[in-house]
Parts: C-alpha cells; sequence; structure tokens
C-alpha cells in the first residue's frame, strides 16, 4: 500500500487543479474531461486554487532563459473597458512586486504554469490551445513547468519540458506529451487506476526522449543536454519564478508578471479566456 502522500492531485471536476498544498490524504489522478467548460463557481476555501498570498521569492531579474513559444495569431486587439465584471482579489490577484517574465518577449505575456502529469492541465489544455489563438497581436504565451509533484514524475517532466525547448521541439510535441502521459500511458506515473508507481519504476529522460524523437530530437542529444548545467539553470529558474508568483496550484496563468489567476478564480474555461484578454486590454492601457 502507497505511504499517504502530502500532496493531493484531484481531477473529479473539470474546475480541479493539482496543488502543493498539504493534505492528509491523496487520490490517484484520473484523466478529466476536456470537453465542456466546468461550472462557474469556483472551488471552495479548501481547494486547490491559487490565493492572493505574496509571492514567496523574489525572481531573478536577468534576461530569461526560457526560449518563448511561437507567436499567437493576431486576433484583434479589444479596448479595455472596467464595468465592474472582474474583480482583483476575487477573479485575479496582484503579484506585489511585480516579477520578471517567464520569456525575454517585450510584449505582454501570458504564461501558462502546468505539467504534463497534472490532471487538471490535460483538462485545460484544449482551453489553452483556444485561448492561444485569441490574444491579439501585442500579447505573447510562454509555458513555465511545475515539479511540486515529485511522486508523480512532475520533475522529470519540467527538465524534459526545457531540454525539449532547448531544442526547438517542445511546442511541436506539446500535444502529443500529454497524450503520452493520459491517453498511451507510456509516461504516465500511475500503476493502477488508484496507485501510483514506486520511484525506481516512473518513467525517465530516456522515455520522454522517445516521444520528442518523433518530432526530429536526438535521444542520445535529448538525454545529454537535459543534464547540462544550461538546463540545471532553467529548472532552478522555473522553480524559482513559480514560487515568486505565488502559484500553488496548476493549472494557473500569470499575465505580464504582474497577475495571477486560476479557471477557478475566473469561474470556468470559457471565463478564463474572457479574464485573460480582459488583463491583457489592462495591461496594454497602462491602467
Amino acid at each position: 500500500m502507497l505511504k499517504r502522500l502530502s500532496f493531493m492531485c484531484t481531477a473529479l471536476l473539470a474546475l480541479a487543479a493539482c496543488s502543493n498544498n498539504n493534505d492528509n490524504a491523496r487520490q490517484a489522478p484520473q484523466p478529466a474531461p476536456a470537453a465542456t467548460a466546468p461550472a462557474a463557481q469556483p472551488p471552495a476555501a479548501a481547494s486547490t486554487a491559487a490565493t492572493p498570498a505574496a509571492a514567496s521569492t523574489a525572481a531573478p531579474a536577468a534576461a530569461s532563459t526560457t526560449a518563448q513559444a511561437p507567436a499567437a495569431p493576431a486576433a484583434p486587439a479589444t479596448p479595455f473597458v472596467d464595468d465592474g465584471k472582474w474583480v482583483e482579489g476575487k477573479h485575479y490577484f496582484r503579484i506585489e512586486p511585480a516579477q520578471a517574465k517567464v520569456s525575454d518577449t517585450n510584449k505582454i505575456e501570458v504564461a501558462e504554469v502546468f505539467s504534463y502529469g497534472c490532471p487538471a492541465c490535460s483538462a485545460f489544455h484544449p482551453t489553452m490551445n483556444e485561448l492561444v489563438k485569441q490574444l491579439p497581436a501585442n500579447a505573447s504565451i510562454a509555458y513555465l513547468p511545475a515539479s511540486f509533484m515529485p511522486q508523480e514524475n512532475w520533475p522529470m517532466l519540467q527538465r524534459a519540458f526545457l531540454t525539449a525547448q532547448a531544442l526547438g521541439v517542445a511546442d511541436k510535441a506539446n500535444d502529443a506529451m500529454y497524450d503520452a502521459v493520459w491517453t498511451t500511458k507510456e509516461l504516465s506515473a500511475m500503476k493502477t487506476e488508484t496507485s501510483l508507481k514506486p520511484a525506481s519504476a516512473l518513467p525517465t529522460l530516456d522515455d520522454a526522449a522517445k516521444v520528442y524523437a518523433k518530432f526530429g530530437a536526438d535521444p542520445k542529444e535529448f538525454v545529454a543536454v537535459a543534464s547540462s548545467f544550461a538546463i540545471n539553470t532553467k529548472v532552478k529558474r522555473s522553480d524559482d519564478l513559480m514560487k515568486a508568483y505565488g502559484v500553488d496550484s496548476t493549472p494557473t496563468i500569470i499575465v505580464d508578471g504582474k497577475y495571477r489567476l486560476t479557471p477557478g478564480s475566473a469561474g470556468g474555461y470559457d471565463q478564463t479566456i474572457e479574464l485573460v484578454k480582459w488583463l491583457v486590454s489592462k495591461e496594454a492601457a497602462g491602467k
């Protein structure tokens, strides 16, 4: 029998998130449906949605070592109108002080804090793809991989993503990596539907390299780069940024290093897209 774990990750509802909050019990994650938007009610106070807690550490001020995702299609920009629908401290939270962006873009950055091993991120993934399509030309997308669930192999998946970015194949393989965890299960941390694999049996970087090889990465080069100083630096920066942003659950969206929200705080998947676009227009207007 598995020992009780200090973290709980659940996908019983579409708004569920993977959290690094302590808990006395854990349910093994199940793939959540990624079709319809969740109910508009955000999770209760005991849920894993991000809270307005202040960031715990300052992010490095140096230029980003994380590769920037391809520019989003140029959707029409919308003028900023504050009609009182979105409330700071309820639907989104200000990050004080503002932190460095994930990438080195000079555009307004929309960053997703995620893990391929997070069932809630898998459920949110189609919505994230739709958000990318709807962002205006003055915004760009970035991805920040989390590592706070080691028992579910998140550190390996984080390192694999950052390595794939360095090799230029992360974006092409994004959908395939979710499939490898939740559909084919070749990168799954699950032993059965209700139990995790022991640490010694978790998928490795060699296994992840096989997925990325389908998109042009050389498996031997992939594994070698994954253990390099450059990737070690990116891993540390990713962890530091997540703490600086005050992230305690995934998926979480960060807008320009200044605002944090989750599908739960926004009130649903469709509302998340609407709120992010509103925050981009707010930032563009200098409000």
